[in-house]
């Protein structure tokens, strides 16, 4: 068993330390005076999100950006609350922005999915942009967008997201874990090894969306409208999928009210990891699983043989301190330090909640939506 552990803790060491790397090599991109030029088709599915529309339409009010080279298709997902009267007020008040309610047609199992194709098919522009509901856009969006494009000519953009700051426990537990996730996404683009991504913030080419069949073979998943078309454009065109480092395209948004629903949508994005085509992707998650489950034995059989505590101290030390550099760095970035105060009491926890979700994801269902799913 030891030298298993050493092996593993060996893997997980040098697969964060190449994260790391990779992040690094992620130029921060700053706003500059770029000629508008690209034209946008922002998609939002929604369901059910009243009381999060006004937020968001407000930021989506305030892009900088002409308003004759976007536009707004919110997709209803068979809502039942009172969303209407929300966005014909603001249809008055903003007549300049071209805004479309549409409704979505499931034809799978995947609904948001289904409702990003019936967006996209009724789009009139080039580049398609996603977010969701509950979030907010910053001014700067599409300027960067339209920057980057110009500057790098991709096909698929990644963008950062982070969460909207408030201050109890299980928030700074939700925003620590987030953060290392937005940092090892950013990570896997530096190492040209994209394996992460956040419908919340993304953007595509039209074209290159329908060249692919867009989520065809995906539609028996619920979810991963995000994670598996970055993983069919990467396959075909390796070079122009890239992450936007700015601070200028950080969109936010909620975290969980509650431990029940923080679960489940840990259980949800988990459950897809068994879907991946990617091996690299596939042996993250393998990794980082084994190493939190190793530390949970490592815990329970010192308590039987107490040499094992010199091991257990060893590897969790290993796992903090490489654990901390890719979260600090993405922090600071992402300006949401506050968090890391809590990181030493996170991290004992963090193994736990790992194996859980990790465990549950292979066989209980999940709530998502109002809709209970099963991969």
């Amino acid at each position: 068993m030891i030298y298993f552990l050493i092996f593993i803790t060996t893997i997980y060491f040098a697969l964060i330390a190449l994260l790391i790397i990779g992040y690094n090599k992620v130029e921060t991109t700053c706003i500059k005076n770029t000629t508008p030029k690209n034209t946008f088709s922002i998609v939002i599915p929604f369901r059910n999100e009243a009381h999060n529309l006004p937020n968001l339409l407000h930021s989506l009010a305030i892009i900088n950006y002409p308003k004759n080279l976007f536009e707004i298709i919110l997709v209803n997902d068979y809502s039942t609350d009172n969303f209407k009267p929300i966005i014909t007020n603001f249809k008055m008040k903003h007549t300049s922005i071209n805004l479309k309610l549409i409704n979505n047609h499931i034809k799978s199992n995947s609904p948001k999915k289904d409702a990003i194709t019936t967006a996209i098919a009724q789009s009139n522009y080039e580049w398609i942009v996603t977010t969701d509901a509950d979030c907010i856009t910053p001014t700067n969006w599409l300027s960067m967008f339209n920057h980057y494009i110009l500057e790098k000519k991709p096909l698929f953009i990644s963008a950062p997201v982070k969460f909207i700051e408030q201050d109890f426990f299980l928030f700074h537990f939700q925003n620590l874990n987030f953060i290392s996730l937005m940092g090892s996404t950013i990570g896997g683009f530096g190492i040209k090894k994209p394996f992460m991504c956040n419908g919340a913030n993304l953007c595509y080419n039209k074209v290159t969306f329908n060249q692919i069949d867009g989520f065809k073979g995906n539609t028996e998943i619920p979810s991963g409208d995000d994670v598996f078309l970055l993983e069919k454009i990467h396959t075909l065109f390796p070079h122009k999928t890239l992450f936007l480092k700015s601070t200028d395209s950080i969109v936010q948004t909620n975290a969980e009210n509650s431990l029940k629903s923080f679960i489940n949508q840990q259980i949800r994005w988990a459950s897809k990891t068994k879907a991946y085509k990617s091996t690299f992707t596939k042996l993250i998650g393998i990794i980082i699983f084994l190493l939190n489950f190793l530390l949970i034995l490592l815990l329970i059989t010192s308590i039987i043989k107490p040499f094992i505590w010199k091991y257990l101290f060893v590897v969790f030390f290993l796992k903090f301190c490489i654990d901390f550099i890719l979260i600090y760095k993405t922090s600071v970035f992402l300006k949401t330090q506050k968090s890391i105060k809590y990181y030493h009491v996170i991290s004992l926890l963090h193994p736990f909640f790992i194996v859980f979700t990790g465990v549950f994801s292979l066989f209980k269902n999940y709530e998502w939506k109002g809709r209970v799913f099963k991969y």
